[in-house]
């Protein structure tokens, strides 16, 4: 009885295997899942590059002239609201996990420098046409290469970067070196000084312009670094990266935003801005 048992059990167990492979070769055939399209990065201003194109060419470098800037930070204007003195961070706060703390980056020596962990640095306050007056220094210590090398961000209205990072002998896509529009211009040149070394940004920026919801006018930028011109009036295309949160695209003034990359210990030095104001206005 057992071994009738089990030769029933065999036997079923074949009729099985060829019912389904009946059943397999007797199925429509299944039409292979497309592979996912490749998204393709956004065209930068001009419509010629894409965004971090890295056949995009890279500006020439240019050596700046001495003494800019100065070996010590110079006097700021009469008018400007003065940011960072080297004295403290009470003009800052930090902006973390989306929401507003104390500051907490090192301030010695005349500088502040960026601490791990600790998020970006916001200005109390809020800016629309101005003139910016900024130093940094990226760390004397070079380690890593490319976006990974003294890497930060001067935000304007929290919205539009000017990239920080170590351009000396340091090859990156041209709209991420330093003094780029970040993701849209490079800069006309190459004017980075060596990693240690303190540099300058001047920034003349307008404030975009709206009728009701519409926006009538763009920003614009004009940008100095280390006393050459490196963009000279542009339209910026507006919010492309920011790690700003809660904000609408209306505003007209805003918060100056230093960033914290991935903790790269940048320097900031004497940074003072000035309010422009229209002609015969007092």
């Amino acid at each position: 009885m057992k071994q009738a048992a089990a030769v029933v059990l065999v036997f079923a167990l074949f009729a099985a295997m060829v019912a389904a492979q009946q059943a397999q070769t007797n199925a429509p055939p299944q039409t292979p899942r497309p592979a996912a399209a490749k998204r393709e990065p956004q065209m930068a201003p001009g419509g010629k590059w894409r965004v971090h194109d890295e056949s995009r060419p890279r500006p020439p470098l240019v050596t700046p002239a001495t003494g800019v800037p100065a070996e010590t930070p110079g006097r700021p204007p009469s008018d400007a609201v003065v940011l960072f003195d080297g004295k403290d961070l009470s003009h800052w706060q930090a902006f973390i996990k989306n929401q507003f703390a104390e500051p907490q980056w090192k301030v010695e020596n005349g500088y502040m420098e960026v601490v791990p962990g600790t998020g970006h640095l916001v200005s109390k306050e809020k800016f629309g046409d101005a003139q910016y007056h900024i130093e940094w220094a990226a760390p004397a210590e070079v380690k890593g290469s490319g976006q990974g090398r003294g890497n930060g961000g001067v935000f304007l209205m929290r919205r539009y970067e000017v990239q920080v990072l170590d351009s000396w002998q340091n090859q990156t896509y041209a709209d991420g070196q330093a003094a780029a529009v970040y993701g849209q211009y490079p800069p006309l040149v190459n004017a980075s000084r060596k990693p240690g070394e303190w540099q300058s940004y001047d920034i003349i920026f307008e404030a975009p312009r709206f009728e009701g919801e519409q926006q009538v006018k763009p920003a614009y930028l004009t940008l100095i670094h280390n006393g050459l011109v490196v963009h000279n009036h542009v339209a910026l295309a507006g919010q492309l990266t920011s790690p700003r949160a809660g904000a609408g695209q209306r505003e007209v003034e805003d918060s100056l935003m230093l960033q914290n990359h991935s903790g790269n210990l940048v320097h900031y030095r004497n940074i003072w801005v000035r309010k422009l104001k229209p002609y015969d206005e007092p």
